[in-house]
C-alpha cells in the first residue's frame, strides 16, 4: 500500500505546485508547443523536399496549419501565462484563481496537441483540437476581460492586451468558421494575417512598451537611462496594424507602404529611445533589446517590398520579412521575456546562464537562415535546415525550463 499512496502522494504534490501560479501549467505548456509544431512542420518540409510519398498530407494547405498554430496556440501560452500574472498588478485588480487559469492550459494546449495530430491526415481531430483551443480562448479572454472590469488602475497596457486577445479569439472563430461551417476562404486568410498583425504583435509591443523600459529603468539609471514610455505609440501603432491588415487581406499589396514605412519608423525610433547602448549588460537586460531591434528591422524589409511591389517590381523578398518578425522578433523576445520571468518567478538570480544564451545565440542563426531561404537556391533545403535548427536551438531551452516549472522555487517561497 504504501508504494501507491506514495506515487498518489507525489502526484498531488505537483499538481499543487503546477497550480501555485499563473506561469507554471500556461509556461509548460508552452515549451511542449514549442517543439511540437515545429516538429510537424520540419517533417512536412522534409516530406516535400525529399519526396516522402507516404508522408500523411494535412486536410487544409500546410501553410495554414502552420500558421495557426503556431500563432493561436504556441505564443499564446507562453502570452496567456504572463498576463494572468501581470494584468493584476499592472492595474491593481484581482489575482487570477487556478480555477481559471487551469482550464485555459487545459483546453489550449490540449487543442493545439489534437490539432496538431489532426494535421496528419485527420480532419476531425483537427477540428476538435481548433474547437477545444477556442474553449481555453473564451475561458482566458473573459478571466481577463473580469480583471480588467474591477481593477482600480486600468490603463493602455491593460486596455491593448485586452483589445488584442480578443482579436485573437476572433481569429479562431473565423477559422473555424471556414473549417466547420464553410465559410468563404477569405474568412481563412483573414484569421491567418489577423493572428499576425491583430494579435501577436499587439500583445507583443505592448508587453514591451510596458516592460523593456521598466527593467531598464531599474538597471540602469545609474549609467543616465531616461524611461520614456510616449503615450501615442500604442494608438499610432493599433491604427497603422489595422490598416496593415485590411490592405494585405483585400490583396492592395501596393498600397501596404502607406503603413509599413511609417511602422518601421515608429518601431525604429522605440529601438533607439529605449538606449540599448546603456542596457548591454546584464546579459538578461541586453537580450529584451537585442529581441526588440528585430521588430524596426522587419518592418525595413516589409517596406522594401512594398516599395518595389507599388513601382511595378515582384515580390522579391517573399517570406523573409515575415520571418524576421516571426522568429527574429516573436521568437527571440519569446526566450529573453520567459527566462527572464522564470528566473523571476522561480527565486533564480536574474542572470542568462548557458541554456538560454545557447538558446538565444542559435535562434538568431535560425532566423538569418530562415530569412536566406527567400533568396534562391534549394529553398526548401533551406526550410528544412532552419526548422532542425529551431528545434535544436530550443530543445535544451525547453528542458531546463520545464524543469524549473516542475520544481519548488529554489528560494523556497511560495508560487
Amino acid at each position: 500500500m504504501s508504494e501507491p499512496l506514495s506515487t498518489a502522494s507525489a502526484n498531488a504534490a505537483l499538481s499543487r505546485l503546477l497550480a501555485a501560479a499563473p506561469h507554471r501549467p500556461l509556461f509548460l505548456a508552452g515549451t511542449v508547443a514549442v517543439l511540437l509544431s515545429m516538429t510537424w512542420w520540419t517533417l512536412e518540409l522534409a516530406s516535400l523536399r525529399f519526396g516522402w510519398g507516404h508522408w500523411p498530407q494535412p486536410p487544409i494547405p500546410p501553410i495554414w496549419g502552420h500558421a495557426m498554430l503556431i500563432q493561436y496556440g504556441l505564443f499564446p501560452l507562453f502570452m496567456f501565462g504572463f498576463l494572468m500574472t501581470t494584468f493584476p498588478r499592472w492595474m491593481n485588480g484581482p489575482t487570477v484563481p487556478p480555477v481559471r487559469y487551469l482550464p485555459v492550459a487545459g483546453g489550449v494546449l490540449g487543442g493545439y496537441v489534437l490539432a496538431n495530430i489532426g494535421l496528419l491526415g485527420l480532419p476531425w481531430l483537427l477540428k476538435l483540437g481548433m474547437g477545444l483551443m477556442l474553449v481555453g480562448y473564451v475561458i482566458g479572454v473573459v478571466t481577463l476581460g473580469g480583471v480588467l472590469r474591477v481593477a482600480t488602475e486600468r490603463n493602455r497596457h491593460g486596455w491593448s492586451c485586452f483589445a488584442a486577445f480578443c482579436c485573437g479569439t476572433l481569429g479562431l472563430l473565423l477559422f473555424l468558421g471556414w473549417l466547420l461551417l464553410g465559410a468563404p476562404t477569405s474568412c481563412a486568410e483573414l484569421a491567418v494575417k489577423l493572428g499576425t498583425f491583430g494579435f501577436l504583435l499587439p500583445v507583443y509591443f505592448t508587453v514591451c512598451h510596458r516592460m523593456l523600459p521598466f527593467f531598464s529603468n531599474n538597471i540602469a539609471k545609474g549609467r543616465g537611462y531616461v524611461m520614456r514610455r510616449p503615450g501615442w505609440s500604442l494608438p499610432v501603432v493599433w491604427a497603422l496594424l489595422l490598416v496593415h491588415l485590411l490592405l494585405d487581406w483585400r490583396g492592395q499589396l501596393r498600397w501596404l507602404w502607406l503603413c509599413d514605412v511609417p511602422l518601421a519608423l515608429v518601431f525604429g525610433w522605440h529601438a533607439l529611445a529605449w538606449q540599448p547602448w546603456k542596457c548591454m549588460r546584464p546579459g538578461l537586460l541586453a537580450v529584451l533589446h537585442i529581441a526588440f531591434a528585430w521588430l524596426p528591422l522587419a518592418f525595413v524589409l516589409f517596406s522594401i517590398q512594398d516599395i518595389v511591389l507599388a513601382t511595378g517590381g515582384g515580390y522579391v523578398l517573399g517570406r523573409a520579412p515575415l520571418h524576421a518578425l516571426a522568429i527574429g522578433f516573436f521568437g527571440s523576445m519569446l526566450v529573453a521575456m520567459v527566462t527572464r520571468v522564470t528566473h523571476g518567478h522561480s527565486g533564480r538570480p536574474l542572470q542568462m546562464g548557458a541554456v538560454p544564451w545557447l538558446c538565444f545565440g542559435l535562434l538568431q542563426a535560425v532566423a538569418l537562415l530562415r530569412i536566406r531561404a527567400e533568396l534562391g537556391g534549394d529553398m526548401y533545403l533551406w526550410l528544412v535546415i532552419a526548422g532542425a535548427g529551431w528545434l535544436l536551438a530550443f530543445l535544451p531551452w525547453v528542458l531546463r525550463s520545464a524543469w524549473i516549472y516542475l520544481t519548488p522555487r529554489a528560494d523556497g517561497k511560495p508560487g
